[in-house]
């Protein structure tokens, strides 16, 4: 009997370890055919870890790649604004340049009728005191920040006063002086033309006779005159406007009383 049980006994044994076996081979099959739950831990997805440098080196990550483009854009524009800046800078420039220097070209020739004047064709250029002459009707008067106060007569860069009363020569000279200026200096044919042109009366100039020479009251020497014809006496000058111009100075004594011409420089 004891030989029986001992060799039933061995044979049970040997049917758990072959059954152990068994499981064993199946469940390495099972594993063998499911690789793919291994491999989804092994290589995760690249949502989820994406590509990363070895040692020092930063990670490359698709949100790195969109910001490196945006700031790529956000340099060239700055450079095309700042070229624009420049390019505005250098125009501004030239045009303060072009405004300081400014111009003595005149019209072109051509009538031009203001306020139902007819105003005289004028030279491709002239000087200034030319333009300023052809001009001292038709521009403002004005003159950078000084003007003519209201009553004067703008010439060039002369203002001129015609009174309406009379006074002495001295008089005259000192009501000038208070007003900032002087009787007329009368230089050239173009001062003398327009003041004969404007005035219709007997006006004081600065002019007066000194130990039998004539000088203006600037201190300066008569060199160009225009003496009306005639025996006249009297060591002051006066100019008769609406008169022919080439001759409309009279001498008179400096005591009578006439009307005046003041003439204040800007």
């Amino acid at each position: 009997m004891e030989m029986k049980d001992i060799a039933k006994g061995k044979e049970e044994k040997k049917k758990e370890d072959k059954g152990a076996t068994e499981l064993t081979l199946e469940s390495k099959t099972k594993e063998e055919a499911e690789p793919y739950h291994y491999s989804k831990l092994q290589c995760p997805p690249e949502d989820i870890y994406l590509e990363a440098c070895v040692g020092d080196s930063p990670v490359k990550t698709k949100a790195g790649k969109q910001t490196g483009g945006t700031a790529r854009l956000y340099r060239a524009g700055c450079l095309f604004l700042t070229i624009i800046c420049l390019i505005l800078l250098l125009v501004i420039i030239v045009l303060s340049l072009k405004f300081q220097n400014g111009s003595t070209v005149c019209p072109e020739r051509e009538e031009i009728k203001i306020a139902d004047k007819q105003v005289p064709s004028f030279a491709p250029t002239c000087n200034y005191e030319q333009c300023q002459a052809h001009f001292h009707k038709i521009q403002p008067h004005d003159h950078g920040c000084q003007q003519c106060a209201d009553g004067w007569l703008t010439f060039g860069r002369t203002c001129f006063y015609l009174s309406t009363f009379r006074l002495s020569w001295d008089q005259s000279q000192r009501n000038c002086t208070s007003r900032g200026g002087s009787l007329a200096v009368i230089t050239n044919q173009r001062v003398q033309s327009f003041l004969t042109k404007e005035g219709n009366l007997k006006y004081w100039i600065g002019l007066r006779q000194k130990e039998n020479s004539w000088s203006w009251v600037n201190d300066t020497m008569l060199r160009e005159s225009y003496w009306a014809g005639g025996i006249q006496t009297g060591d002051c000058g006066i100019l008769i406007g609406g008169s022919p111009s080439e001759k409309n100075w009279v001498k008179a004594p400096c005591k009578h009383y006439t009307y005046f011409i003041c003439q204040l420089q800007l």
